[in-house]
């Protein structure tokens, strides 16, 4: 595999400039992605699961994987006993890959940031890995994942640093003062892909639906 193909890619994802963009990206990636990512060193599905796993109890559900790509995680779910999950992506082409794997009860294409087609408290717990971060989705996607968890349920995310920084890590702060959520989980920041040369930080957090 190209290895400058691969850098490409990645970067043609952080430049991303509208959903269509995002989407566009991913479809024409899916079916490299898996191997691109693993050359990368890539940590955010793994480390997501560890700390999901560390507040959701084994075999929990419905959950729903918002960000799904080409079911890193819900695979990881799977083998671990979270067996009743759903996946949510913007791409097509990444959720035909996920399709293949066998590990989602539903797809479901749209893009996080907006209303998503989820009634009002359906989800255990949410899982999203990658997707708060340059060229896909800010702090503007907070607010529905919200709506659509149970109350005492998990929402497990990993945020790109610059944006915690920047406004994320205070609506969370302001959400946990007016007792919509609790912050239970941050890992810090750490570098998502120690493999490709300039990746910034991100870190994962854990909030508890009030």
């Amino acid at each position: 595999m190209n290895a400058e193909d691969k850098t490409a890619r990645l970067g043609a994802v952080y430049q991303a400039e509208n959903p269509e963009d995002v989407a566009r990206v991913y479809d024409a990636w899916a079916e490299k992605y898996d191997d691109d990512m693993s050359l990368a060193g890539y940590r955010h599905p793994a480390i997501s699961l560890a700390i999901l796993s560390r507040h959701v109890p084994k075999g929990a559900g419905p959950l729903l994987d918002a960000g799904a790509g080409t079911g890193l995680i819900g695979e990881w779910l799977t083998i671990t006993g979270f067996e009743n999950i759903e996946a949510l992506d913007i791409s097509s082409g990444m959720l035909a890959v996920a399709d293949r794997k066998g590990v989602y009860k539903a797809l479901h294409q749209a893009a996080l940031g907006g209303t998503l087609p989820f009634a009002d408290n359906q989800f255990a717990a949410i899982v999203s890995a990658g997707v708060f971060t340059s060229g896909h989705v800010g702090v503007e996607g907070l607010d529905d994942l919200l709506r659509i968890c149970a109350a005492g349920g998990t929402i497990v995310l990993t945020v790109k640093d610059v944006l915690w920084q920047s406004g994320f890590g205070r609506r969370v702060a302001e959400l946990e003062a007016a007792g919509v959520l609790t912050l239970i989980d941050d890992t810090g920041p750490y570098v998502s892909m120690p493999g490709e040369e300039g990746t910034t930080p991100s870190r994962c957090i854990a909030l508890k639906v009030s």
